[in-house]
């Protein structure tokens, strides 16, 4: 007869939820943490309880912030001429660590779906914009994967940002056709970035 606890059967549930977890993984993270309350369960709650009330999403770049505090694309003193356009914080991590770009960043928070539309509020369209024009961006960067969803989103900011007097590219060679920019190693991405090309008016 299997004891089956129904709170653990819960957190196995929600740990599996997690990318690269699946039950068996996490149920050996369950049970590691329930052996070590004290140590790991504790301040494990604590960190999490932390991040969920103080941490919050920028509504203008769509970085993570302190609630209380100014995000980093309100600092003045970071005066760039380019932006760099990816679909989630771990693809803006990877780009930072190669040390391949300097300059602004702007989190969509996902992709276009065309089904839901393509005025989704929460990958800050607008406020890509507004922040192309207030900060008097020379280049935008697509780094959009390249997947069918990251490309279709890369179309549709390639429409809505084009301005004459902007530059548009996006990663060149180095990308490979369905890759995710998350899971690309630093050469590979310092040769996407390199070989960026400008993206066509017409």
């Amino acid at each position: 007869m299997k004891n089956h606890i129904p709170e653990i059967d819960e957190l196995i549930k929600q740990f599996s939820r997690l990318p690269g977890l699946g039950p068996k993984s996490a149920k050996r993270i369950i049970l590691k943490l329930i052996n070590n309350k004290e140590s790991m369960v504790k301040p494990l709650a604590k960190s999490l309880a932390n991040v969920y009330k103080s941490v919050v999403r920028c509504s203008n770049c769509g970085n993570l912030k302190i609630a209380q505090n100014k995000c980093i694309c309100e600092d003045k003193s970071k005066n760039y001429d380019k932006i760099c356009i990816v679909e989630n914080l771990a693809d803006m991590w990877v780009i930072e660590s190669s040390d391949i770009f300097k300059g602004h960043f702007h989190i969509l928070g996902g992709t276009v779906n065309p089904n839901e539309g393509y005025n989704q509020k929460n990958l800050l369209m607008d406020s890509l914009v507004k922040r192309i024009k207030n900060n008097n961006i020379k280049e935008v960067i697509i780094a959009t994967s390249a997947t069918t969803e990251g490309q279709t989103t890369a179309h549709y900011i390639e429409d809505l940002v084009q301005n004459g007097k902007t530059k548009v590219s996006k990663l060149g060679q180095g990308l490979p056709v369905g890759g995710e920019i998350e899971q690309l190693d630093d050469g590979t991405l310092i040769s996407a970035f390199k070989n960026r090309v400008p993206v066509s008016s017409d």
